[in-house]
């Protein structure tokens, strides 16, 4: 019988490393995230900021963070679900959604450094390539590095509808045109157009039309909130016109409005001393006038 060698011996296992947990659940790329947060010495501990961007199902979160030793510290966040606070009611996760998720993150951050008048960013959103550009006197740009996660950087993805909006609303964040919606690949051609409409959700205009002459009941049923909220395809340009000027107004977060209920209750309310010493009173005469 041949010899056979035992790679995982006893010598293997004790020498295995358990790798991070956050790798274990596949939630966190390390590789990428030491080259964000990796600073150089000479920096003089001045943090590297991050623009985190994450989609979920039914929302879209964007923050500016910078990392410690004791954890990540976040700077300013912005989320798709505030958008109704500033006018956009539906289609809180579509590219028109994330820019405008983007543009309220960059907004909020300027105006807490006190940087949004120095910083204005492109105030008309035409998916022309824009870098904001230092001021002659004055303060710098504020710099952050984008971070996507585990999303796949593909041509037209909708963090990078964040990324636009957030450059758009004056921050200074390293990039290019390649992986914009309207870029083509082959011709090295990059189309301001289509990206424009990308950001005023003209392909969600065009598919509502197409939709409403083929099948009105299929129509109702897939752009229910759309019909609920009475808006119309012609309107959705408008709509997000007026929603990135609310947002460069004012992009303060909205007091939440406290609703009013009763608690329910399901024990007693706590006797007092008095209260358990006159109860007992009341069993003991209770049980005497039975005795006699």
């Amino acid at each position: 019988m041949p010899f056979v060698k035992v790679v995982k011996n006893k010598a293997y296992y004790k020498r295995f490393q358990v790798k991070y947990r956050r790798r274990r659940e596949g939630k966190t790329d390390y590789y990428a995230r030491k080259r964000l947060v990796a600073q150089y010495k000479n920096k003089y501990n001045t943090p590297k900021n991050i623009l985190v961007v994450r989609i979920t199902n039914r929302d879209v979160i964007a923050q500016v963070i910078y990392s410690k030793i004791d954890g990540d510290h976040v700077r300013a966040a912005a989320y798709a679900h505030e958008l109704p606070g500033f006018g956009l009611k539906v289609g809180l996760t579509n590219y028109a959604a994330c820019y405008a998720t983007g543009l309220l993150l960059a907004r909020r951050l300027l105006k807490d450094l006190k940087l949004d008048t120095a910083y204005i960013g492109q105030e008309e959103a035409d998916g022309e390539i824009y870098n904001v550009e230092e001021n002659e006197e004055g303060p710098a740009p504020f710099r952050c590095y984008l971070d996507i996660g585990l999303a796949r950087a593909t041509t037209g993805a909708r963090v990078f509808g964040v990324l636009k909006g957030a450059v758009d609303g004056g921050l200074d964040v390293p990039h290019n045109e390649k992986r914009f919606p309207g870029y083509d690949n082959d011709s090295k051609e990059y189309d301001a157009d289509m990206h424009r409409n990308m950001i005023y959700a003209q392909h969600v205009k065009e598919y509502m039309e197409h939709l409403l002459e083929q099948d009105e009941d299929m129509y109702k049923k897939q752009f229910a909130t759309y019909v609920a909220n009475d808006i119309e395809p012609e309107s959705i340009e408008e709509s997000i016109e007026a929603v990135h000027k609310a947002i460069r107004a004012n992009p303060d977060r909205k007091p939440i409005e406290k609703k009013e209920f009763t608690k329910k209750k399901f024990n007693k309310d706590r006797l007092s001393k008095e209260q358990r010493y006159a109860k007992v009173q009341q069993r003991k005469s209770a049980f005497l006038a039975k005795q006699a």
